[in-house]
């Protein structure tokens, strides 16, 4: 099965990128007939046949629409601060785009090491991860963003920030039942500050432990996604 991102499809006939196209005809040796998959990222899982396998301009009809496809019962936006070595954090998005995630927004905090990002280039992390993994489903990935920005955002949910310095943490599963849409904030190397944990619990923020060892950031931010999907199927 062979699946292709195409986020601005309208109507039943698409001409798939110059990009897309060359990996279809060239890479892939898709011919007139063949079968494939297109997506939205919306959720629409589109059966289609490629009616001109042109390298440059290949054009498919769509056949049949699923909608909703594989859709999840529950939301799940994780606010991340980047590690230094940006190879972390991609490995992070990939395993979180995998599992289900709907919103990824790095946060720059006071113990950042990494203050920017390259947006582009995750994304294109994202994405291929997406198609890797056969989802209808493309996380939507925000710009950086200052944490005191990020905590203060109206979210309608359930609100966590995983903290491990205080002497009682309560662990996620207190607070998270399946079917809901849950915010959960994972810090850099150092840590939240204790004043950044005291700001977001100001703000509705519950103190969580995802694990009785300490972890690196995204293996913190990758059980923290597990933990949720683990709920949601109990």
């Amino acid at each position: 099965m062979h699946l292709f991102y195409t986020p601005d499809i309208k109507g039943n006939t698409y001409q798939l990128s110059e990009e897309e196209s060359k990996h279809a005809a060239r890479v892939l040796r898709l011919s007139m007939g063949d079968e494939i998959i297109l997506t939205d990222g919306k959720g629409n899982w589109m059966t289609s046949e490629i009616i001109d396998p042109h390298p440059k301009r290949c054009l498919v009809q769509v056949k049949e629409t699923k909608s909703d496809f594989n859709s999840r019962p529950y939301e799940l936006h994780m606010a991340v601060a980047p590690t230094k070595n940006i190879n972390r954090f991609e490995w992070y998005l990939e395993k979180a785009t995998e599992m289900g995630i709907d919103v990824i927004t790095p946060i720059r905090t006071d113990h950042s090491e990494r203050k920017e990002i390259k947006w582009p280039r995750l994304q294109k992390v994202i994405t291929s991860a997406m198609k890797q993994s056969l989802k209808a489903w493309h996380p939507e990935l925000k710009e950086m963003t200052k944490f005191a920005d990020l905590v203060i955002q109206n979210f309608e949910g359930i609100k966590l920030i995983a903290w491990c310095e205080a002497e009682k943490t309560e662990r996620i599963e207190k607070y998270v039942k399946g079917g809901e849409q849950v915010l959960m904030l994972i810090g850099p190397e150092g840590g939240f500050s204790p004043e950044e944990v005291k700001y977001a619990e100001e703000q509705g923020f519950k103190p969580v432990s995802i694990s009785s060892s300490r972890l690196r950031t995204e293996t913190a931010a990758v059980a923290a996604c597990h933990s949720v999907a683990f709920i949601n199927q109990s």
